[in-house]
């Protein structure tokens, strides 16, 4: 089959507008709150917690700003131990290290792709708060940072249990996974203080920020106090605490605010993306990206993996420490076989987007010298060698996608 490169790029996940935004934001101008405070910002942040389940929430600037304030509101402090997930992007274990604590890291489980319950509770067994006998202090852990990646739930009952036993506060990082359940319930609610993201890529976005979503109403108000600089009720500038400015401004707020009316409209066209892949490559030598049965993901990107035997050799050792400036990997194409990085260059030359799966932080030189915990197997490596995410944006059409399947295909000839 021949291909013919598309005029228009086919992306991996692009903002979608529908007209509802233009309407808010224009409303933010007409009224002239076009700073941190608004209806938009009021309305935004009650439409998710009503979404969600939650009596709390708090629109800031970042997902990153919300996992940081959420680490604040946990307590964490300056040589504390907080358990994170492995296979994620680092704005997930960044707010780790703004307040001096120590990420561990965790190994991923193939159900999902997520954080390995055995492979925590392997992590809280080493992390005893006893000196061992390397001479080392292992702290307990304080905080477990819980990633649903991909926007497929992670085993949250089985995780959740282990925090409890050992009186740690969970977190989640449901950046990519708003809308997604578990057991009929919305991930960013099973933690004690959890993010979502509204960055550009995401199932919905207001072009950057997230929100912090919490039970507790007297957390969510201290959270959206920090945002503001920590400003106390004074006729005067008066400050007790850092502050951060991290709150959102009304202005993007109305465009989450209209976006949030098509949520489920955009996770049931993410859904119908994923299936046409699965029935796309069900004679192929992939999979894609797996699911609970008890759960319903967003469905945010659909992602492939190889299976190993069909893999051909492909090199990632250029990028990393030894050269941290290189940026191509090399591999061998061999027939009948193909690579992440083949079947990506190959998408590339007709104009189709395509993203590596996320390096493991453990493997990231920022975070060299941080421990990482796995049950066996370093699965999410080996995820990160054999996976790719695959174009997933709901404006591609599905004869658009009929030809990207064929192109996926085509690489294992």
């Amino acid at each position: 089959m021949e291909f013919t490169r598309f005029d228009k790029r086919i992306w991996l996940a692009s903002p979608t507008m529908h007209g509802d935004e233009q309407l808010y934001v224009k409303e933010a101008f007409d009224t002239n709150w076009v700073s941190t405070v608004g209806e938009n910002l009021n309305q935004l942040e009650k439409g998710i917690s009503e979404y969600v389940g939650c009596k709390g929430a708090v629109a800031l600037s970042a997902g990153t700003a919300a996992l940081h304030l959420a680490l604040k509101l946990a307590e964490v402090k300056e040589g504390d131990v907080v358990l994170c997930s492995d296979v994620t992007f680092s704005a997930t274990a960044n707010p780790i290290t703004y307040e001096k604590a120590t990420p561990v890291f965790i190994d991923s489980e193939r159900d999902t792709w997520n954080m390995d319950p055995e492979a925590l509770q392997k992590a809280f067994e080493k992390y005893d708060g006893k000196v061992h006998e390397d001479g080392m202090l292992y702290p307990v852990p304080k905080a477990v940072m819980l990633v649903h990646l991909y926007g497929v739930p992670a085993k949250i009952d089985q995780i959740k249990a282990i925090c409890e036993r050992y009186g740690a506060v969970l977190i989640e990082d449901a950046a990519e996974s708003l809308g997604a359940t578990y057991k009929g319930v919305q991930t960013g609610t099973y933690g004690k203080y959890n993010a979502i993201s509204f960055n550009g890529n995401k199932i919905i976005t207001t072009s950057g920020g997230g929100m912090l979503l919490t039970d507790e109403v007297e957390a969510a108000n201290k959270a959206r106090f920090w945002s503001t600089q920590s400003r106390e009720g004074y006729p005067w500038y008066h400050h007790l605490e850092v502050g951060y400015n991290y709150r959102m401004s009304n202005i993007i707020a109305g465009v989450g605010r209209g976006q949030l009316l098509h949520l489920d409209e955009h996770i049931a066209k993410k859904k119908d993306i994923y299936m046409r892949y699965k029935e796309g490559f069900k004679d192929s030598p992939v999979s894609m990206n797996p699911y609970m049965n008890d759960t319903e993901p967003n469905f945010w990107l659909s992602c492939m993996l190889i299976d190993e035997e069909a893999m051909c050799k492909q090199d990632r050792s250029l990028v990393g420490d030894e050269n941290p400036m290189a940026t191509e990997t090399t591999y061998v194409s061999e027939a009948g076989k193909s690579c992440p990085d083949e079947i990506r260059e190959f998408l590339a030359k007709y104009n189709v987007e395509s993203r590596p799966i996320w390096k493991p932080m453990h493997m990231q030189p920022v975070f060299a010298g941080c421990d990482y915990v796995s049950a066996g197997d370093e699965v999410g490596m080996d995820i990160f060698q054999r996976g790719l995410c695959l174009p997933s944006d709901i404006t591609m059409t599905p004869e658009e996608q009929d030809v990207v399947i064929e192109m996926v295909k085509k690489c294992f000839e």
